[in-house]
């Protein structure tokens, strides 16, 4: 399924934070090195645009975090974590990250979506539609069968882990 990746391709890269988050953690007990994701989806390309949707919580204790991905040349966008009466909690940037992949489509060769959710199949369709090649970076093991058909590469961050989580520094050793 691989693809050609010219010099001279305008790219836009949207980051879908927290399936990223849960998948490294659910898969790896890990974290997700977003340099090595950025210069996989760039591949020496010309980047328009690199976009995190990310999740705010009460503490603010993310801020860090946030500033890491700015230095990365990756702009975030923020939401607050919503809590409802149940205690049921609620963090979604689907529509947020499909809208603006809509609005800077007309702008871009590429669009890489980083994100194993199924539910951006139609915007991958969509895109597709519009002349804009669709890449997937993602954690295949939790990642959606039909999105990985619907795109036009998948890159699949399963089959080279070391590459893309950042495993805590204590690992394999006790905890003091």
């Amino acid at each position: 399924m691989a693809i050609i990746k010219q010099k001279n391709q305008r790219v836009g890269i949207f980051i879908d934070t927290q399936n990223l988050y849960h998948g490294a953690k659910n898969l790896y007990k890990a974290r997700v090195n977003f340099a090595a994701i950025m210069k996989e989806a760039v591949a020496g390309r010309q980047l328009v645009r690199a976009i995190a949707y990310v999740i705010t919580t009460e503490s603010r204790e993310e801020a860090g975090f946030f500033d890491a991905l700015e230095k990365l040349g990756i702009e975030t966008k923020t939401k607050d974590l919503q809590v409802f009466a149940g205690g049921a909690k609620k963090a979604d940037w689907d529509v947020g990250l499909a809208i603006d992949a809509v609005k800077l489509a007309p702008k871009l060769d590429a669009a890489v979506i980083v994100s194993g959710d199924g539910d951006f199949v139609p915007l991958v369709e969509y895109l597709k539609l519009n002349g804009v090649q669709v890449e997937v970076i993602s954690f295949g093991k939790s990642s959606s069968m039909k999105l990985k058909e619907a795109v036009d590469d998948f890159i699949d961050m399963c089959d080279d882990p070391r590459k893309y989580v950042i495993r805590p520094r204590y690992e394999g050793r006790e905890r003091k």
